[in-house]
Parts: structure tokens; sequence; C-alpha cells
């Protein structure tokens, strides 16, 4: 029955992440595979998980407060302004806000730049929309991002670039030149980018995450996508988010609505009093 399954599916493997994860598990071991956090979510959003489900939130929902302080927090941290009304889609966690941004966008045969080392979803998802992965890798030791190899990895095929940063698994955070030359390779060869900024709050040594869609001309080319797992310690609530201009975001809702329908409710309502709250986990060294 091989023959019943999809091109994309028979070029699946196991992940090897979700594979080391299961071993460890089974066998106490240190979890080095997958990141999440090794500390207890706050109990605070605990308590506003459990109390959402008592107070019977359980079935399908949308909570618009979440795009709300969305909005808010996105003028605050990086000065753009979005409409939570028609700029956000909430998802069930960021993978399917990244997947679902991938399959709004990529057709058969569009080429898809992105950095090498990359987080293993990235590949899968720009397959299963028929697109073709191009990786440009980045320089040891300190994982920079040369300007020519860049540049020279985009064809008339080109149509999105992806941004992990800070980066999944270096830990590296993109310079200001290094967004710049990513930006003005977008803007020139009329390029879409989507960014995956899970990491956004957990930083070094004072160093400060620039989201891409804050220089100029590149809000209007750029698809975000973040959540509330890392920063507050949920990895399995799966409650994520898309923001970007209004013509994306309606297209990922749609995606995500044939998809999942909704994000788990109760962890949407505990999601407004994590987003209430300041920042955690941005690390200082």
């Amino acid at each position: 029955m091989e023959q019943k399954l999809s091109s994309a599916a028979k070029t699946f493997t196991p992940s090897p992440i979700q594979e080391l994860s299961h071993l460890a598990q089974r066998s106490n071991a240190i979890n080095l595979a997958e990141g999440f956090p090794d500390f207890p979510a706050p109990s605070h959003l605990k308590h506003a998980a459990m109390s959402a489900i008592n107070s019977d939130f359980n079935q399908y929902r949308h909570v618009q407060g979440i795009c709300d302080h969305l909005a808010n927090i996105m003028k605050e941290m990086h000065g753009l302004d979005f409409d939570p009304r028609t700029d956000m889609a909430i998802c069930c966690g960021q993978t399917e806000a990244f997947a679902a941004a991938v399959f709004a966008i990529i057709d058969q045969g569009d080429e898809v730049v992105l950095f090498d080392p990359s987080y293993e979803t990235y590949e899968g998802c720009i397959r299963m929309a028929g697109g073709i992965p191009v990786y440009v890798a980045l320089e040891p030791p300190h994982w920079t991002l040369d300007p020519e190899r860049f540049i020279n990895s985009f064809t008339a095929r080109t149509k999105a670039v992806i941004l992990n940063s800070p980066h999944n698994p270096t830990g590296k955070v993109f310079t200001k030149d290094e967004l710049e030359t990513i930006a003005g390779a977008c803007r020139r060869r009329d390029c879409i980018a989507i960014t995956d900024e899970v990491y956004e709050h957990i930083t070094y040594d004072n160093i400060k995450h620039i989201s891409l869609a804050s220089l100029p001309g590149m809000q209007e080319r750029t698809i975000i996508t973040s959540s509330l797992s890392k920063t507050f310690s949920v990895t399995g609530w799966r409650v994520g988010w898309a923001i970007a201009p209004a013509l994306f975001a309606s297209a990922i809702r749609n995606i995500h609505v044939k998809i999942t329908d909704s994000a788990p409710a109760p962890f949407q309502e505990a999601a407004l009093t994590a987003l209430r709250s300041p920042p955690r986990n941005t690390l200082k060294n």
C-alpha cells in the first residue's frame, strides 16, 4: 500500500528530535533534544488555566483579547502598528502558525531560502506545500551570515525567506547589519519573509532582539510567528500566533480553521493572564 501515500509523505521519516525525547522519557534521562524549559510554568498561569477549565471555557473558541494584547506588545517592543481585528491569527502553537503561513504563500516549484542549521519543521512544511528549500549556511563559530552567499541564493523562482532569530539551535541573534541584508534582498526581489520569533525574550549579554518587520519596507512583506511556549514555559499548551498584513493573516486564519479549528480554549483564556505578565525569561549573562 506504500504507493497510496502522497509524494510528500514518502519523503518524511520520524523526527529525530521526537525520537530522542521519547528515549529520554523512557530512560529518565536529561533531554537535550527538544526545546522546552526545564522549570515549571508560573503558578498564576496554571491557576488561570484551571480556572478557565472550571469556568467551562472548553469548547471551540477565539479569544480576541489575545490579539489586542499582541498588538500592544508589538507597538511597545518594535514600534509596529497592527490591527488586532484583521492582522492576527491565533493558532495551535508557533508550529501550526508557521505551517499555515507557508501554505498560504508557497506554490509548487516556489523556492524558499532558509539558513543552515535550521529547525526541522521548516523544510517539512516547505516540501508539503510543493516548495523547494534552498539552504544558506551560517558561518561558525559565531554563525554569521555571508551577504554574498545569501544574495547568490536567490533566483527568479525565490518567493520567500525564512528567518529564525533568536536562532534555534545556535542561540544566535541576527545583527542589525545582517537583518538589513535580508530586508534589502526581500525588497529588491519582492519576496515575503516568514519569521520565527519564539525566543524573542530569551537573549544573553544584553543583546536585543530586533524583528525583521520593524525595518523599512518590511512590515508589509513579513509574516511574524511566535507563541507563549518558550517565554512562559508552557510548550504543551499550544497557543501561538501569526501577525501579518491583513491579506496574509486572513489566509492563515482560513487555513488554521480548516486544519484544527481553534487553539485549546482554556489555554487561550490563560494566555490573557500570561500576556499581561512581564516576560520572565530574558536572560543576562
